[in-house]
């Protein structure tokens, strides 16, 4: 009889009941919060480093003569904009994505394709940079409505860009896939 009228305990018991939800809600907006600032932070980095192609310094720069080291070089200065993040994770799961576009008014919708494009353009083009990184989810219910692809929210950023007249000479086209 006792027993049944003891009241020791409840207030743990109440507490087991909502600490789990409210723990996973607490994670849940921690978690977004810093998917919400490595998407300002990407955003920002494709914003700065798009500028090197805009005055043409990407396109003029002699000591890396290949396309594949100045994609190369380009990557790793978006790198550098989200240092924060780190630089040892970022080139894996960072994918830049680069192409001329005819206008702005073409209206012309690019889809991902599997292998990014590295076409800056020359004098006068307009180009779009695109960047996409590969974010890992932790919170459980995170991670099964926002994952994209292997576990991981992909977060992408974009900057239109009117390359300057840095020069007189217009690049040859590249053809992307």
């Amino acid at each position: 009889m006792r027993f049944a009228r003891a009241q020791d305990g409840v207030v743990a018991i109440e507490f087991a009941f909502v600490a789990l939800p409210f723990l996973l809600l607490l994670f849940a907006i921690i978690e977004l919060g810093l998917v919400s600032l490595v998407s300002v932070t990407l955003e920002n980095a494709i914003v700065d480093a798009g500028r090197t192609i805009r005055t043409g310094e990407v396109q003029n720069d002699t000591a890396t003569p290949s396309a594949a080291a100045k994609a190369a070089a380009f990557k790793t200065k978006v790198c550098t904009g989200i240092g924060w993040i780190g630089a040892a994770t970022c080139g894996a799961a960072l994918t830049v994505d680069v192409q001329r576009l005819p206008s702005f008014q073409s209206g012309a919708v690019l889809q991902r394709s599997a292998t990014p494009c590295w076409d800056p353009g020359g004098p006068n083009s307009i180009v779009l940079v695109r960047a996409y990184y590969k974010w890992p989810l932790v919170t459980p219910l995170l991670n099964t409505g926002l994952t994209s692809s292997n576990g991981a929210h992909e977060i992408s950023a974009a900057a239109l860009l009117a390359n300057e007249p840095y020069s007189e000479i217009e690049a040859p086209p590249v053809t992307c896939p």
